[in-house]
């Protein structure tokens, strides 16, 4: 069985954050084919759900780099968490290190998930990260922690590789960026490459070949287990230089382009 695999920002959206109908023509032709497409995004789920036509492409939905997988029809099929303990203890060194915090839940995203961000002004950001109370987390009922994400501003970006230095040692978490201002953290389970291997074993299905789409570090590790790797030509240059084929970009159509024109899957 074929499998296609894509991220959402940057790669099947485009610039306006929307689905264009020449890639939702090429997802449906994919499926009449019988090749499993599958959204593999570091949004959460509401934040996917909310992208307009998104629902009714019918695909399993992989959330916050694989630490939440979903079926086609909604349902919950597995989640990796981060230990309470551990949660407070990277809080702190991301706190001590003065940079933005987003924490992602089972409750939702505190103070808010990244998208909700991407218009605000840096005088925005840091009065939303200097008044939030982090404690007030811990308040929350059955509180599951998928992921923290620590964001900068895109002139100290030079705090982006102290923040990896500082977790380098913590064996029990993977962290990756989907933009260059961000490092997110998750469980080392919650790999968007695992999440892949661990649907198949789950639904006893074998991928025999895998097309994975992106265009952050984020997607490496579905690039790794991928038959065919494919940027999109609005990637980091060291993004591109880890996959096999680069497209056009999310602004030009460049998944529906590569899988028609480049892999020649419909």
């Amino acid at each position: 069985m074929k499998c296609v695999s894509l991220d959402l920002d940057g790669t099947l959206l485009n610039s306006l954050h929307e689905i264009s109908a020449e890639n939702k023509k090429t997802i449906r032709m994919l499926q009449d084919k019988g090749i499993e497409v599958i959204l593999n995004t570091g949004r959460a789920y509401k934040d996917v759900v909310k992208v307009p036509g998104i629902r009714e492409l019918n695909c399993p939905i992989f959330c916050v780099n694989g630490a939440v997988l979903y079926s086609k029809t909604g349902k919950l099929l597995y989640e990796a968490t981060i230990d309470i303990s551990s949660y407070k203890e990277i809080l702190s060194t991301l706190r001590e290190l003065e940079v933005g915090v987003l924490v992602y839940t089972n409750h939702g995203g505190f103070p808010s998930t990244l998208p909700p961000l991407h218009s605000k002004s840096k005088e925005e950001l840091d009065t939303l990260f200097r008044e939030f109370n982090y404690d007030d987390i811990l308040n929350q009922e059955d509180l599951k922690i998928y992921k923290l994400i620590a964001l900068v501003h895109y002139e100290e970006l030079e705090k982006i590789e102290i923040v990896k230095q500082a977790l380098s040692s913590r064996n029990e978490i993977s962290f990756a960026s989907s933009f260059p201002n961000n490092v997110e953290i998750t469980s080392i389970e919650a790999q968007k490459g695992k999440a892949l291997r661990r649907y198949e074993v789950m639904h006893n299905l074998l991928f025999e070949e895998i097309y994975a789409f992106g265009d952050g570090g984020n997607d490496l590790s579905q690039f790794e287990v991928a038959t065919e790797s494919i940027a999109m030509e609005n990637a980091p240059q060291e993004i591109k230089e880890k996959a096999t084929i680069v497209t056009k970009s999310n602004d030009e159509d460049g998944v529906s382009y590569a899988i028609r024109h480049i892999l020649k899957l419909v």
